[in-house]
């Protein structure tokens, strides 16, 4: 395995992948998440390797990575909160759930904790109008949040990472 690209064991997962669908463009998404799960984020190395064993053009699967918002093509900290910016989030107050999150972990959008906890992203839609506004952990959905609530998500995570070290 080179430093950022995937080793045997993940090409074998994709190769398994494959062999589930009639056509191999199906499995790519989840190449994408193995190839994530491995490295931690897509370099271009494991997006090169993902179009070798797959035999797809480079650009296919970097267009298809690029549009997934739970795929990254840089570090993220172990937990990436993701706040709703839509239309019905906006309305019911997503601005001031990120100021609160912004002051809480001390980061900007699109910025990692020191402590490699987390990372602060928006998502244009969570598909959660009737819990507005709302958030995703992971992949664990909130809403509708209050300050309050943020901050029983934050000490969940925060507790849950301090077990795994």
């Amino acid at each position: 395995m080179s430093e950022r690209g995937l080793s045997e064991n993940a090409k074998s997962e994709i190769r398994r992948l494959m062999a589930q669908f009639p056509q191999r463009q199906s499995a790519l998404l989840g190449a994408l998440f193995v190839a994530q799960n491995e490295v931690g984020f897509l370099t271009p190395d494991a997006l090169a390797d993902i179009a070798v064993v797959m035999g797809l053009p480079a650009s296919e699967v970097t267009s298809v990575a690029s549009f997934y918002h739970l795929l990254f093509f840089r570090p993220v900290g172990r937990h990436v909160v993701q706040v709703c910016t839509n239309l019905s989030c906006m309305l019911n107050g997503c601005g001031r759930i990120l100021d609160h999150l912004r002051r809480q972990l001390g980061v900007e959008v699109g910025e990692t904790t020191s402590d490699g906890a987390f990372t602060l992203k928006t998502a244009e839609c969570l598909a959660a109008c009737e819990s507005a506004p709302a958030m995703l952990v992971g992949t664990e959905r909130f809403g509708p949040l209050t300050p309050g609530m943020v901050d029983e998500v934050l000490s969940r995570y925060r507790r849950a990472t301090r077990s795994m070290t």
